[in-house]
């Protein structure tokens, strides 16, 4: 999940009227004006908030270093039919010097006003792509003691490819994701970005034997061409569908991103019948599908592009609000640096609600990955499974993650729409009632870990063990999403951009690093007291969202970015 990968992201656009009027004289054309208003609601999975005005320049600054796992924002065009609270804009031409209004919230080119099918086609092509990047992360898992005998190399050197393809996920997003694709479209990101993820996964299959190194820098740019999609599916879910339509869409695209690394196990257990290339191949055969499809049924969804595009196709001068802005290359270099890279890592170490929770988020996204060295080193040990069986255990991780998600979504409809919305109503909630899934799951994670260490080190049957991982994957879902709903209440505009860009610096890059140590650690500590610390640590920020809900009011209160 790339990020579910949810939260929101403030996204400016414009809504600007235009129809051809009938045949009026001189003196009335002259007189005739376009307006244009801008409005923006943002929200997610079940988030709503109100945003700031924001140009299309503005747009390249907010959502920089933004992963759409994280950040499901939403949008919606203002159209003041009657002109009231509109600001006059010059006269606005076609190429025969006429006057024209065109309406672009009634504009069949507006992506609002596609039918169902299209609109879904869209959901479609980037869950696709997405969970093709997220069965990268771990489909290499089961091959690697193919890895250590062909290459000749140590258990933990084997890892590494895993290692630097999800490196690449934390680092991609934030350089070619969010920032690349509100200048260019989010349709060329796609289909560029994923023909090169196939090139470069073609090559780390074809890698020589002599050439571990090789296969690890492959892999990292495999996962850094296929990364964007993560960072950039909230935006097209934001300006595609409606709020009111968007409930279901979001929730069949988040969960992708989750189900990968579930799966990817599975897959890769039964693809390393044909040897440890084939999981390599596999992802190809994903990534051209993923391809073919986002050519046959992708659209550019970006407003500003496909105002562009239009206003060409019709004749028309666009006002100033709605073209290209002019910003020199030395200050989106500037704001990138300093929404995307810098602004971060401040935030990480002087704000209490991003440095806790990122901490939270990092070490239970990074205990997931160190299933992918724990399981086949507990069931092959313990139960003597094959390959392919411990393959088939990971299957745990794709229910609980299911589980989570409903979860979030019934905390929602249940506890924050009907309960603490009328209760605030017209405000919206504090952002301290976002909390309740994470505070629920906050419980799944040290269970599940006890259970899974104890459970495996007595040798009880085999189901229990694989049950144990369940309320684990079902706790991390909860504590990912409603966390990041919380940060994207909290904070506003590119403060936004900002947490967002550290989560997924921290989640990436610790989960990259943990499966190199994990098999060491389960051999020195056995498999009770290994788990038990990762569950140690799960009970250490188990107070997170509690304190968070508790104190919340006050730490926002002296906040320098609130």
């Amino acid at each position: 999940m790339s990020d579910l990968e949810s939260g929101r992201i403030p996204v400016g656009t414009t809504s600007t009227t235009f129809h051809q009027p009938e045949k009026e004289d001189s003196a009335n054309a002259a007189s005739r004006s376009v307006h244009s208003s801008d409005s923006a609601t943002i929200e997610g999975v079940g988030i709503g908030m109100a945003a700031d005005q924001a140009s299309d320049g503005a747009i390249v600054e907010k959502t920089a270093g933004l992963t759409d796992n994280e950040k499901l924002a939403v949008v919606e065009d203002g159209n003041n039919t009657d002109g009231s609270n509109a600001l006059p804009l010059p006269l606005t031409i076609d190429a025969d010097g006429r006057p024209v209004v065109w309406d672009w919230a009634t504009d069949p080119a507006n992506p609002y006003n596609w039918s169902k099918g299209r609109k879904w086609a869209q959901v479609a092509c980037f869950a696709s792509v997405a969970f093709t990047t997220s069965v990268g992360t771990s489909i290499m898992s089961p091959a690697h003691t193919d890895l250590m005998l062909e290459f000749g190399i140590s258990s933990t050197a084997a890892i590494l490819p895993l290692t630097f393809y999800v490196l690449a996920l934390a680092i991609g997003p934030v350089i070619i994701g969010g920032p690349l694709s509100e200048v260019v479209g989010r349709y060329p990101i796609l289909l560029l970005g994923t023909p090169f993820g196939l090139l470069f996964t073609v090559g780390a299959a074809l890698v020589p034997t002599s050439s571990l190194a090789g296969l690890c820098v492959l892999r990292f740019f495999a996962g850094f061409a296929l990364s964007p999609s993560l960072a950039i599916a909230s935006g097209v879910l934001t300006e595609t569908f409606r709020p009111v339509e968007r409930g279901l869409p979001v929730a069949c695209f988040i969960v992708t991103p989750f189900l990968g690394p579930g799966m990817g196990p599975v897959l890769g257990a039964f693809a390393t019948r044909k040897g440890w290339r084939w999981t390599q191949w596999t992802i190809v055969f994903f990534a051209a599908f993923s391809i073919l499809l986002t050519i046959a049924i992708g659209r550019e969804t970006y407003h500003p592009v496909i105002k562009r595009r239009r206003a060409k196709e019709l004749g028309i001068t666009l006002p100033a609000e709605d073209l290209r802005p002019d910003i020199p290359w030395s200050q989106r270099i500037y704001n990138f640096i300093t929404i995307g890279l810098i602004r971060p890592l401040h935030m990480l170490v002087a704000e209490p609600i991003i440095g806790l929770s990122c901490l939270y988020v990092a070490c239970e996204f990074a205990t997931l990955f160190s299933f992918f060295a724990a399981v086949p080193f507990v069931f092959q040990i313990v139960y003597r499974f094959g390959r392919e069986e411990c393959g088939l255990v990971f299957i745990s991780i794709v229910v609980g993650s299911v589980l989570g998600l409903l979860t979030v979504l019934l905390t929602d409809i249940f506890i924050y729409k009907k309960r603490q919305v009328p209760r605030f109503h017209p405000a919206p909630p504090p952002p301290e009632h976002r909390l309740y899934a994470a505070m629920i799951g906050s419980f799944g994670l040290p269970v599940g870990l006890f259970w899974f260490g104890w459970s495996g080190f007595h040798g009880v049957h085999w189901i229990s063990t694989t049950l144990a991982i369940v309320p684990f994957a079902w706790g991390n879902i909860c504590i990912f999403i409603s966390l990041m709903q919380y940060m994207g209440d909290t904070y506003t505009g590119s403060i936004v951009a900002s947490g967002a860009s550290a989560n997924s610096l921290a989640r990436y890059s610790l989960a990259s690093v943990f499966p190199l140590f994990t098999i060491q650690m389960y051999e020195k500590l056995g498999i009770n007291w290994a788990s038990s610390l990762l569950g140690f640590v799960a009970i250490a920020l188990l107070p997170v969202p509690w304190l968070f809900f508790k104190l919340g009011p006050r730490i926002r209160a002296h906040s320098r970015y609130t």
